[in-house]
């Protein structure tokens, strides 16, 4: 113990030991990119929640459930993209269990999951209200535009997926890191 002022072993200044603390640089990348995808799932569930309360009255209604007070609400119609995007819920359990075994195919078909029901609905939301959304910033006519409690419908939209794009881009780099430095587990340490 030389740090406590107590005897030194011979031949040594008690710094030998800093060749054994270091941690492989792949292990480190890949303990932060767990950490950060898994709050990039945290922020999809966030965002799943809030489509979820924007489809309960369609579910409700599909189910035969009346309640009153999300009657009055009055919410339009969904879309197809909205049910489809929900499915990108499901890929979160790939991440994670991705995540937790390090498992580089189970972390691809999450990736290519994402593309595909996470991406995929959100160009096409993006698509079908930039109409409305560019009427609204450009014009002082707002008549042909659908509103919803006092705001352009397709305004809050743009708002959802831009939202939800950052979640999804940052997911898929964080999990590319992941990749990465797994795949770099059975390389030779460089130094």
């Amino acid at each position: 113990m030389a740090s406590k002022g107590g005897p030194i072993a011979l031949g040594t200044d008690g710094t030998d030991f800093a060749h054994r603390q270091r941690v492989a640089a792949q292990y480190q990348i890949s303990a932060l990119n767990k950490s950060r995808l898994k709050y990039c799932i945290f922020f999809h569930y966030l965002l799943f929640f809030a489509m979820l309360a924007k489809l309960s009255a369609d579910i409700l209604d599909r189910l035969d459930i009346f309640i009153l007070e999300i009657e009055e609400l009055q919410v339009p119609e969904p879309l197809w993209w909205e049910y489809v995007w929900c499915i990108s819920l499901l890929l979160s359990f790939l991440g994670l269990s991705a995540v937790r075994k390090n498992r580089i195919k189970t972390m691809e078909r999450y990736m290519t999951g994402i593309v595909i029901f996470g991406f995929g609905p959100l160009l096409y939301a993006a698509v079908y209200y930039f109409s409305d959304t560019w009427q609204y910033l450009n014009d002082s006519d707002t008549d042909d535009i659908l509103i919803w409690q006092g705001y352009p419908y397709g305004l809050l939209w743009y708002a959802f997926i831009v939202l939800a794009v950052q979640v999804h881009m940052f997911s898929l780099y964080f999990a590319w890191n992941l990749i990465v430095a797994w795949r770099a587990r059975g390389t030779k340490k460089a130094e």
